[in-house]
This record gives C-alpha cells, structure tokens and sequence, in this order.
C-alpha cells in the first residue's frame, strides 16, 4: 500500500494463519488461531524482518556501509539485523547488554555465524556505545545506520501497518472474523503499526498488547506517541483514539526473560497439543497471559482470537534448563 517507502525483499510474505483447534478444545474456546510471523525465513524469522525490509532500505538510501543495533543478548533483532546485514553486504555491530555469557548459544551463536561484530555493553548504555563505534567507523572512512531498539521508529513500524492489512485481506478471504488479536509487546514498534493499520484497513476488533517487561502505563504512551509519528510518516489523515491502544501488564512474572511456571506450561502446552514452538522471552510469555485470560473468561466462547507469533524459537536453545525444570 505504501509505494513511495523504499523496501527490500527479506522475507517470505504472506506469512500464513494456522488455526489450533487442540490448543482450542483444550482450553474451552474462543477458536484461537496464530498468525506466523515466525515463519518469515531470514536467518530463523521473526517479526523484525518485516521492519528490516523498511530500514535496510532507509540504510542503503543513505549510503550507509555498517549497521547498528542493539538488544539482549538473546536479542531475535539483533540476529534478524546480523542476518539483513549478511543479506546485502553490510558491516554490522550489535551492541549486547550486560556481559559476556558462558556460553555462546541460541541467538548469540546465529549473530556469531552471520559475521555480526559483537560488543558488550555491561553497565553502560548501549546508545552511547553505538555512537563511539559509529565514530570509529566514521574515522575509518564508513558510513554507520544506527537502528534502534526493536527496529521501533515510524519507519519500522511501517511495516506492521501493511502486515496488519496483510491480516485483514487473509481474515476476509478465509471467511473467518477475528474478534481480538493477542501479541507480545516490548518496544512498541509492532503495537504502533497494527493500531494505525487496523484503522487503515478497518479492523473493527481489539488489538491487545501483552506486556513482556515494562508497565502498561509508559508502554501505553510510547505506542500512542509513535502511531501518532507513524500515521504520519505514512501521510494517514485519520485520526487515532487513543482507547485503541490496550496493553495488559499482568503477565510480568520475573521480569524480562526470566522464565517462570507461566511460560513454561505455555510453551510446553503449545509444543505437545498443537507441535508449535514457542520462545521463551515473547511468544511464551504473551501466550502464557492468554492462557490465563481465556481461563479467567475474558472472552466469549464464540468469540475468535488471532494470536502474532512473533518469532525468536532460537532462544529456547539457550533456556534448556529452565524449559525442563520441575
């Protein structure tokens, strides 16, 4: 829909919509179907390579010869942007938080694979290491693309108002109305482009963030305040109600990637009635609270959910332990 945006190809698109009618008996409905974002194939797929598309493109617009970016240490970003990099010849560094682990597994292992230059950032803010390599970059004679957190700007968030209208057009053609769609939320770029893209393409039914590791409240303002720098990037005349911007932080548990019972029993129930695997920082922990909310009577029976699998299945390498703790 929005031509004038420079995009290169990464990923395999549509990404289909699976429905899990075990998974849905199980749990005494609503139907819940997955849409497969997990599926977008670059490097392990994931939500990010819809963004990537977008920003390697603004990257290459500008002439930029490195790329940087920064997440955990099992960050799905930064191994799609190591990926999207290798994809087009890019230098690329990713600046990891805290330190260096034992060992070198899950999504660590991929960005080692994909020639990505890691650097740790232990204590420091990692901005401001990304700056002091974008320096030694500068003095090296190259061009450095700074990519933020989540790929989450208007730019990336393009891409999850056309992944939206993507939906949509499926939801039509299937004959099947989703009544809520279910995602895990983090930095709010995916959050802000499905709010402006289900106003885009009309979706009449909620769209409800599950938080991984922030406060709904703060959360909240920063997906309004960049569907806002979204719809106009994109030059949308509609405008936004914020009531449109649901995000629920009762699914927290330990904090960001920690493992808890919750992700646990969701990934484990997922993986043996539906053989759909999870990851243990997103997905499991976003499908853990709609497990909780479908037992506690959130929605009705008749009602239909559509639950974004957002990728990062490389992750569960590194969570063994925890995955198979009693």
């Amino acid at each position: 829909m929005h031509n004038r945006i420079p995009r290169v190809s990464l990923g395999h698109f549509p990404t289909p919509i699976d429905h899990l009618p075990r998974l849905s008996r199980l749990l005494g409905g609503p139907q819940i179907y997955v849409k497969r974002d997990d599926l977008t194939g670059l490097a392990g797929g994931g939500n990010k390579t819809r963004k990537l598309e977008y920003l390697i493109a603004d990257a290459l617009e500008q002439g930029a010869t490195t790329v940087l970016t920064t997440g955990a240490v099992q960050s799905n970003h930064a191994r799609q942007t190591a990926a999207a990099a290798a994809r087009f010849g890019l230098r690329c560094y990713l600046v990891l938080r805290s330190m260096a682990p034992e060992h070198t597994t899950g999504n660590l292992l991929l960005d080692r694979l994909l020639g990505a230059r890691v650097r740790w950032a232990g204590d420091r803010n990692p901005f401001e290491v990304m700056q002091e390599i974008a320096n030694e970059e500068r003095v090296a004679g190259r061009k450095s693309y700074i990519i933020p957190y989540g790929g989450s700007n208007p730019i990336g968030a393009s891409a999850y108002v056309d992944a939206m209208e993507e939906a949509v057009r499926q939801s039509l053609d299937a004959g099947i109305r989703f009544d809520v769609m279910v995602f895990p939320s983090s930095s709010g770029g995916t959050q802000a482009g499905m709010v402006v893209g289900a106003r885009a393409a009309n979706f009449q039914g909620r769209v409800l963030g599950i938080s991984v590791d922030e406060q709904s409240e703060p959360m909240r303002q920063n997906v309004q305040e960049l569907a806002e720098l979204t719809r106009a990037y994109l030059g949308l005349r509609f405008e936004l109600d914020p009531e449109d911007i649901e995000i629920n932080d009762d699914y927290l548990g330990g904090g960001y990637a920690v493992m808890g019972a919750a992700e646990r029993e969701a990934i484990q129930l997922v993986a043996r009635e539906e053989g759909l695997l999870l990851d243990p920082v997103y997905t499991g922990r976003a499908m853990a609270g709609l497990i909780d909310l479908i037992r506690q009577g959130a929605f009705q029976r008749d009602q239909t959910v559509l639950f974004w699998h957002t990728g990062g299945t490389p992750a569960l390498y590194a969570y063994a332990h925890d995955l198979l703790a009693r």
